[in-house]
């Protein structure tokens, strides 16, 4: 059984949604990503879900996009572990101030970091759901490859609409009416 997603106990994971990585994605697949990217960062905002961002060898790699860096609370954490889990940093943010129940998972590319680190969150415990209209991979099988692996590791997988949706959970009220704005 699926339990709900609740503000009070999620965590959205944005994972190395990176220039240099970016500039290799597919346009329109890039475009998908960075605008359900920005509603699931505007929902978390308004509703309480801690969000953690990584950034892999930014050195290398660039640093997180505009679009996305500007909704984000806090600065992502470099790493260089694939997995997001791998990298103790990533780990203690995650589980700190309390470790949340569900993890909602974004970003590049579908088959290394996001299913690396989907993997280990699931295999740690945690409710971990990888949204497949805000994750890319420079190519669509790649894409499919991963969100599939996601899923035999263990992770639910999902789309930003029921994410915010299930967040919200009623269709009333100043934040359901901003956000449902968001999502037309």
């Amino acid at each position: 059984m699926l339990a709900r997603l609740e503000p009070s106990s999620s965590l959205l994971l944005v994972v190395d949604v990176q220039e240099k990585l970016a500039a290799a994605m597919p346009k329109d697949a890039l475009e998908r990503l960075v605008h359900n990217a920005r509603i699931l960062l505007a929902a978390a905002a308004e509703l309480g879900v801690r969000v953690v961002a990584t950034e892999q060898y930014p050195k290398g790699l660039g640093h997180t996009v505009a679009a996305v860096r500007e909704k984000l609370p806090t600065p992502p954490l470099e790493k260089l572990d694939f997995s997001a889990l791998d990298d103790p940093r990533v780990a203690l943010a995650i589980q700190t101030p309390s470790r949340p129940r569900a993890v909602v998972v974004v970003g590049l590319e579908a088959h290394v970091c996001v299913f690396q680190s989907a993997r280990d969150l699931a295999a740690r415990g945690y409710a971990t759901y990888v949204v497949d209209d805000a994750v890319a991979s420079r190519r669509e099988e790649n894409r499919q490859a991963g969100l599939a692996l996601a899923a035999r590791a263990g992770a639910v997988r999902t789309v930003t609409e029921a994410v915010v949706f299930d967040w919200l959970r009623r269709a009333e009220g100043p934040t359901f009416k901003h956000l449902s704005k968001l999502i037309k």
